[in-house]
């Protein structure tokens, strides 16, 4: 399929650069029946009694780190653990980088170059578990997406982090769970809809571009994921008492439907996940999906196409252009009710 048949005009001034506050009171532009303009605090009554609602319990650490080797400095962006004390990054500048450099980080730690591909390096951390998560926390900074075009600050310390968020291990955020507060998710409790956690560590490559003109010559990256035997169990009692299931975000679409057997049953699941959805997928588990609004041309923006129609689609993103909707991670919301792929 083409990458190009997922492309659309976006003006700069769209792109969200904080959040709405309070959380909740961003918009939401209701695709369930129709176009319908409303709130994320609406949500609750949009669900039934019965239904379940699935959120990703991912916490973003502050991944960005600004390091010297030598007299040089360098700027790393960790993207996927690869153990206790190792991790691959992005670097800047990384050319210069070789194996055995070593990378000091204000004096307290340090990390040294295993190898490099690219712009990516492997490295080996001076500390790991608890200790490097403690430095990080000290000394690392939100690794906002680049399209925000700005340098993180303390707002963004909690700005970018789901106030569900517990296990530690993204560095990117599930940008869709960032709508919610205490308020709205007791709201939804009120409303007889049950709410479960998945854990899909999202990676820096959600923001890679799609750099080919087929979708089948894209290598879809992969993310570290856990659903439990306990909410596999629960997802299939709401199915067969007739609920539906409300993926909070594309990270647990991806999840959910990597872990969904062909007659929708959901097992449980740790491990990697690189499912790579666009049109023509047959959807096995999520019903409605509540998302932000995505990048052109981007995986996430074929997956919402796969899950509600790409023409209904491109139609939508036109209508939140023409009615002032805010893109991207900090901007407003979608509801998607899943329908025919086109």
């Amino acid at each position: 399929m083409r990458v190009d048949a997922f492309d659309f005009d976006l003006p700069r001034e769209a792109i969200a650069t904080r959040p709405a506050r309070p959380r909740d009171s961003a918009r939401l532009l209701d695709l369930t029946a129709g176009l319908v303009h409303r709130g994320v605090a609406d949500l609750p009554s949009l669900l039934r009694p019965g239904d379940m609602m699935v959120f990703n319990d991912t916490r973003v650490i502050p991944a960005r780190l600004s390091g010297v080797r030598g007299e040089a400095r360098v700027e790393l962006t960790l993207h996927q653990c690869l153990g206790d004390d190792r991790w691959l990054a992005f670097a800047k500048p990384a050319r210069r980088l070789r194996p055995g450099d070593l990378i000091a980080f204000a004096d307290v730690f340090s990390a040294t170059v295993e190898a490099r591909d690219g712009p990516e390096v492997s490295l080996v951390f001076d500390r790991g578990g608890r200790a490097l998560a403690d430095a990080l926390q000290r000394h690392g900074v939100m690794p906002l997406p680049p399209y925000v075009r700005r340098d993180a600050d303390e707002r963004d310390r909690d700005d970018y982090q789901t106030v569900f968020a517990r296990e530690e291990g993204a560095v990117a955020a599930p940008t869709a769970g960032l709508h919610f507060t205490d308020r709205l998710l007791q709201a939804i409790d009120s409303r007889g809809v049950e709410r479960r956690f998945v854990t899909l560590h999202v990676g820096a490559g959600t923001f890679l571009p799609v750099s080919v003109e087929d979708t089948a010559d894209h290598p879809m990256h992969s993310e570290t994921c856990v659903l439990t035997r306990d909410t596999a169990a629960a997802i299939n009692r709401c199915c067969a008492a007739g609920g539906r299931i409300v993926a909070v975000g594309t990270t647990v679409v991806r999840l959910l439907e990597s872990a969904a057997r062909r007659d929708g049953t959901v097992e449980a699941f740790t491990g990697e996940v690189n499912l790579f959805i666009e049109p023509g997928y047959r959807f096995k588990r999520v019903d409605l999906m509540l998302t932000n609004f995505h990048l052109p041309r981007s995986t996430l923006f074929m997956l919402v196409c796969a899950f509600a129609g790409t023409e209904r689609m491109k139609a939508a993103y036109a209508e939140a252009l023409t009615a002032g909707y805010r893109f991207y991670s900090y901007g407003d919301a979608c509801l998607l009710a899943r329908g025919e792929a086109a």
